[in-house]
């Protein structure tokens, strides 16, 4: 697969990094190669893949690439050489390879919040050094990570103990947003991995309901709180710190040591403190780190304490190895900048809003939820980096399930819906546990399911199965929706680390295309401060009610009469 020639790379070489360009720049890359992919839309996007595959079988092995225990099979995709090298021509005139340089070197690519955008630094040996700014982040990032597993070992002991002198046995990561789907989705991902004698919970939602479920059972003596809140401020994670607090309390008595049942990871020692968690025990993050992208730094805590500091390091070496291929492999052969490439032809030239997360691995259950946020909050923005409206469709929809549990749920919209979507069915050659033959009966799930979103059943080949006529039309597949098919050997904590950088670095790489700022997030604010006012006035009427919408108003009204206000 030949990459693109030198012209089009001297003409990138003179344009600025992340997209913020003049308007004859803009015309110049749309004459070049946008149009070039929409050319290209109108032809190869327009034809099927069962008629490429038949055309050229060869494609199968070709349209493969490896990288840090990940391989990627794209042949299902609606596309062939031609549309391949003109997005890579595309990737250079946008300068998604300088704005990853940019991010490596600790440049502050997130311009709307002026910050560097390090979380590749959380995973970087110890021996590696990164300056910036005047400091080495790689140093501090390990001395925190020395310091988690000091307690994790203490924990996992039995050396740390409760208020009544008895060990810990119940954790309990109360976070919300990356410090709550990070942590989960790796725990429920690793839980093979993990200390069966120890309980993990998690309790995100501020409905009461969360909070009771996850402590119904357990004994407050045993039980260990991790409160995540970079700014120990989050109304949903310090209201459920509260509450855990008073259960504590209640099942104690009102003397018990809160400090010996709480660890906080923060930034706010102030407010850490007032809370009643010792300072010691609280473990810090960066402003350049983003909460989903933070599971790898002291969000993942929790995940420590399950799995052990030598599985968390595994799992660190996963995120470090696919970080160094999309540093360094070339282009035709660069897992996430392919697949973040393929998610812009489909988004934006095969006009494809959604992509099903396909995972045929039961242990990651939360994987598709993971990846909701770290996709949908980076790319969902409307603007580019310098602020004016962006010029094609954005980040698009992630959604999914485990994978044969989802075949008898919304695969039937996927095979015969009026959308096309495109799908990255995910699977590991070997399974952790080996039941019967029931690892080859989920594969050959996933690889057929693969190969019917891709070739569908025409109605010749389902009338020469002997179905009546008027039958045909309804077991027709037409087939032709893009799908990757992406294959690990096995779930460790190595590869659930090089999968999920896989798909940071696909995030990256499509927002760099976009023009966008992936890593701020404003549009989760704007709700969080009317809720702020909202409250006072559901449980006190409308005393110093600010101006509002009549809508909400009046659902004010109704919500405090039914609940007799």
């Amino acid at each position: 697969m030949a990459f693109i020639g030198t012209l089009v790379e001297e003409c990138a070489a003179s344009l600025p990094v992340g997209g913020d360009r003049t308007g004859k720049d803009r015309e110049r890359i749309a004459v070049s190669n946008w149009d070039t992919l929409s050319g290209l839309a109108g032809t190869v996007g327009a034809g099927t893949i069962r008629d490429l595959l038949e055309k050229d079988p060869s494609r199968a092995t070709r349209l493969v690439v490896e990288g840090a225990g990940v391989t990627l099979d794209f042949s299902r995709q609606r596309v062939d050489e031609s549309v391949v090298d003109a997005l890579l021509a595309l990737a250079q005139e946008r300068g998604v390879l300088d704005r990853r340089d940019a991010m490596f070197r600790g440049d502050r690519i997130n311009v709307t919040e002026d910050r560097s955008v390090l979380h590749v630094a959380l995973r970087m040996p110890k021996d590696e050094s990164l300056i910036v700014d005047d400091v080495d982040v790689v140093r501090e990032v390990h001395g925190v990570l020395d310091r988690m597993k000091a307690f994790a070992d203490r924990v996992r002991s039995g050396d740390w103990v409760g208020h009544t002198g008895q060990r810990i046995r119940n954790v309990v990561n109360i976070g919300i947003g990356g410090s709550d789907l990070g942590p989960v989705m790796a725990y429920e991902a690793l839980r093979d991995y993990s200390d069966r004698d120890l309980t993990l919970r998690f309790v995100s939602n501020v409905d009461g309901t969360d909070i009771v479920e996850a402590l119904h059972d357990l004994d407050p003596a045993e039980t260990l709180f991790i409160v995540a809140s970079k700014t120990f401020t989050t109304l949903e994670t310090m209201t459920n710190a509260g509450a855990a607090r008073d259960w504590l309390k209640k099942g104690l008595g009102d003397d018990a040591d809160v400090a010996k049942h709480f660890v906080a990871v923060s930034t706010n020692a102030d407010k850490v403190a007032e809370f009643g968690i010792d300072t010691a025990n609280m473990f810090g993050f960066w402003n350049w780190v983003g909460g989903r992208y933070s599971m790898d730094s002291a969000i993942g805590l929790s995940t420590m304490i399950a799995i052990g500091p030598d599985d968390f390091d595994d799992l660190l070496a996963g995120f470090h190895a696919m970080d160094q291929h999309f540093l360094t492999a070339p282009p035709a052969a660069n897992l996430p900048l392919l697949m973040g490439l393929l998610s812009v032809w489909n988004r934006n030239f095969l006009d494809c809003p959604t992509v099903a997360v396909l995972p045929y691995e039961q242990y990651l259950v939360r994987f598709p939820a993971y990846l909701q946020q770290l996709t949908m909050e980076s790319n969902g923005k409307r603007v580019r980096l310098d602020g004016t409206p962006v010029e094609s469709e954005t980040g698009p929809i992630y959604w999914g399930e485990p994978g044969t549990n989802g075949q008898h749920s919304f695969y039937q919209l996927i095979h015969q819906g009026t959308s096309t979507i495109p799908s990255d069915v995910i699977f590991f050659a070997e399974p952790l546990h080996e039941v019967g033959d029931q690892h080859d009966m989920l594969i050959a799930n996933a690889l057929a399911q693969a190969a019917v979103f891709a070739l569908g059943r025409t109605a010749e080949e389902v009338a020469a199965d002997g179905v009546p006529a008027e039958l045909v039309p309804h077991k027709v597949m037409p087939g032709n929706r893009p799908c990757s098919v992406i294959m690990v050997q096995k779930l460790t904590p190595f590869a659930l680390g090089s999968l999920v950088a896989l798909y940071e670095h696909t995030v990256f790489t499509a927002g760099a295309i976009w023009g966008i700022d992936s890593f701020d997030q404003w549009g989760v604010e704007l709700g969080k401060v009317m809720a702020a006012a909202l409250i006072p006035q559901l449980q006190d009427g409308d005393a110093g009610a600010p101006t509002q919408d009549s809508a909400t108003t009046s659902s004010v009204a109704r919500y405090r009469a039914a609940r007799g206000r």
